[in-house]
């Protein structure tokens, strides 16, 4: 890092390689911000904050969110570098003296990193009302250096219920329509900007319900990677600016809610202030899957200790009791997870419920009767104790059902509505957890369930959302629902500070809320709830991309109709990622049951957090056209390697792996499976026929002293 600041020049650099974040300022400009490789500087075209507000608007008419005639008129004031146990902080603040906002910018991250997490405060200093549409979290030019767009790739996640993190390369520039910033010659139209963007969006509180909260940006010479922080609305673009040698100049805004895309504006009343949600960049001189290794490292940074390294939990749902709890049913399975290693036991959807249709009657939380005689849920409960392991409940704890005793014993304030009328989704009304009412329902039902069952896990669901939001109190219904999610973010907070030993999963229909403003707090996300063992593997691949290995909870789901080949299958997909174990294990053999035990052993001492292992493709990300699937984490002496072969013609595959000897280390107990010889850089798989098979390999680098 370097410094050099006075009243007329700002200069602060950050990064660990040769790629580096500038934000430089002079008297007449506001901050401005830009990735930069050694030895390849410009003048700075793209300022570090933008703001949007009626009465103002852009500078030059366009469809994104740069050039704000605030953004334009900010003007630095100040700053302050902190550094406290290897985290440095920067605080830059700025201020617009026509209106009188301040906007102070925070970025944090790990003093040897290439990373940073990013928020902006605006507080109004002025006299008068200021209308909010949109302020950057972060805005940067040149993501993958001076000028590069030519040569540069947008790599993006699709999301959909079953069908999560289906990553896709989209050229920046070129011929074909998929090229999102077409070269417009911009130079010979009065030096102005572009108009469009390629804009990344998603809605409403499944915050990758239809796009991945995660993204990057790739080039030549560097790539840099993006993530999103917050369970609700947000917006990603890249953009095209004009610099004043008449080069097009990359740009990458990273924003929450807007008005123009999720209906948010915010009346900021003088001596008020308003904070951008939370997101982070990390850069690397190199291809893509080095970029994302520095946003892994940055993740284990941000988030909360780890609660549940290098154990197992079995949930009782996937292709298994599929939310059909009973004592009868249970005790069998408790046993079997025990013997199968497992270290918790959730009881999932169903447990509180005395009828089998229970979907829109849900909200009281209270324990079955009809489905736990003799005793109640204490009788299961009590067995996983028995069994060695750690109980835990399914719990969905925003949504109250239509026909819940609890939609009349709580107020109409305490529901998310629009226009006086609650909020209905798939028969049920959602709560706002700004209203004390809701958080106090919930805090007595999570405080309850753990004092009266002594539950150490609680898989929290989350399967309707509310749309645009709430105008119930706030300045538009992106204003609600922002400050709804944020006070559940709080709510969690509070949760886990009075139980500091519970340990939580993320799940919202699978993965349709899989964001770091979660998984920073929580300790594993359910990556799917897709049932169909040969769809999982790509899933399991590109959730890689968007989670830490140690939080990707793959189901694992071996049943005893399933051969020994596909037990290791689903197996496999467990292990390349948290191992998230399921299936009818009480009705297998021995031999089957030795397969499972065996899997859940090795996944013990796959303690990636400790180990500090990064993701690797070595045949890239997976597509549909390819019946191979692979995917890695790799430390500097060792590679642990998830290999899928779907079936097919195409038996054979080589791809780049780094030299060293190769070892079948899942299932030691099969005959290979998969034929794999390691020459110089090069491995090539085999499979021995037409049909699937998986294994998991090690790769020991020799390279290394």
């Amino acid at each position: 890092m370097s410094i050099a600041a006075n009243a007329d020049l700002l200069a602060l650099e950050w990064g660990a390689g040769l790629t580096r974040l500038s934000v430089r300022a002079q008297s007449d400009s506001p901050v401005m911000a830009s990735l930069s490789v050694a030895g390849a500087g410009a003048d700075p075209v793209q300022p570090l904050v933008e703001i949007l507000a009626l009465g103002h608007g852009h500078r030059s008419a366009n469809l994104r969110n740069t050039a704000t005639e605030i953004g334009a008129r900010l003007r630095y004031r100040e700053h302050e570098v902190t550094v406290t146990d290897g985290v440095q902080c920067w605080r830059i603040v700025q201020v617009d003296e026509t209106t009188g906002l301040e906007a102070a910018t925070v970025l944090r991250g790990r003093l040897d990193g290439s990373s940073i997490q990013a928020t902006t405060t605006v507080r109004n200093t002025g006299s008068t009302t200021i209308w909010l549409q949109a302020v950057s979290s972060l805005t940067l030019a040149d993501p993958v250096g001076v000028g590069v767009i030519e040569d540069a790739v947008s790599i993006e996640g699709t999301n959909e219920w079953l069908g999560e993190w289906r990553w896709a390369e989209q050229p920046l520039r070129g011929d074909g329509d998929a090229a999102g910033l077409p070269n417009l010659g911009l130079a010979s139209h009065q030096h102005q900007d572009a108009r469009g963007a390629r804009a990344v969006v998603s809605h409403g509180t499944w915050s990758s319900g239809e796009r991945a909260p995660v993204g990057l940006v790739a080039g030549p010479d560097a790539a840099l990677a993006w993530q999103i922080e917050h369970p609700g609305p947000w917006r990603a673009e890249l953009s095209v600016r004009l610099d004043a040698d008449d080069m097009d100049r990359l740009v990458l805004g990273l924003l929450g809610s807007t008005d123009s895309d999720h209906a948010w504006v915010r009346a900021l009343e003088p001596g008020e202030e308003f904070t951008t949600i939370p997101v982070s960049i990390a850069w690397a001189s190199g291809d893509w899957q080095q970029a994302i290794a520095e946003l892994t490292r940055h993740r284990r940074a941000v988030r909360r200790p780890e609660r549940a390294a290098k154990v197992v939990v079995f949930n009782d749902y996937m292709n298994t009791l599929m939310g059909d709890p009973t004592t009868e049913k249970l005790l069998p399975l408790i046993e079997a997870a025990s013997r199968a290693g497992a270290d918790y036991f959730c009881i999932d959807a169903g447990w509180y419920a005395d009828e089998g249709d229970w979907w829109d009657a849900i909200g009281e939380w209270e324990p079955s009767v009809t489905r736990f005689p003799g005793g109640g849920l204490t009788v299961p409960i009590n067995a996983i104790r028995s069994a060695g392991m750690i109980p835990g409940l399914w719990l969905e704890p925003e949504v109250i059902g239509v026909r819940s005793p609890m939609a009349q014993r709580l107020p109409d304030e305490a529901f998310l509505q629009r226009h006086g009328v609650r909020i209905v989704e798939h028969d049920r009304y959602l709560l706002d957890m700004r209203h004390p009412a809701a958080r106090a329902h919930l805090d007595a039902t999570v405080d309850r369930l753990v004092e009266d069952f002594g539950l150490g896990f609680f898989k929290l669901d989350y399967n309707v959302t509310p749309g645009l939001g709430t105008d119930l109190d706030a300045d538009s219904p992106g204003d609600g629902l922002l400050e709804h999610t944020r006070a559940y973010l709080r709510w969690l907070d509070g949760v886990l500070e009075r139980h500091p030993n519970l340990v939580i999963e993320n799940c919202a229909s699978g993965a349709q809320r899989a964001d770091y403003g979660l998984l920073s707090r929580l300790e594993m996300q359910s990556t799917t709830d897709q049932q169909e063992p040969l769809r999982y593997p790509a899933i399991a691949a590109g959730a890689l991309v968007a989670m830490l290995p140690e939080q990707a909870g793959n189901w694992a789901y071996p049943q005893p109709s399933m051969t020994s080949e596909e037990i290791v299958f689903t197996m496999v997909t467990g292990l390349a990622g948290r191992i998230y174990l399921s299936g009818r294990l009480d009705q297998m053999s021995e031999a089957q049951l030795g397969l499972v035990q065996e899997g859940v052993a090795l996944a013990k001492t796959l303690d990636d957090g400790a180990h500090d292992t990064t993701p690797v493709w070595p045949a890239g990300l997976p597509s549909g056209g390819s019946p191979w699937v692979l995917a890695g984490r790799q430390t500097p002496s060792a590679t642990l390697l998830a290999v899928w072969f779907l079936g097919g013609t195409q038996s054979e595959i080589t791809v780049p792996v780094r030299r060293g000897t190769i070892e079948t280390i899942y299932p030691t107990s099969l005959p290979p499976g998969l034929d794999a010889r390691l020459a110089e850089d090069r491995l090539t798989l085999t499979a021995p026929g037409t049909e699937p098979v998986a294994r998991l390999f090690r790769v020991h680098h020799d390279d290394v002293a």
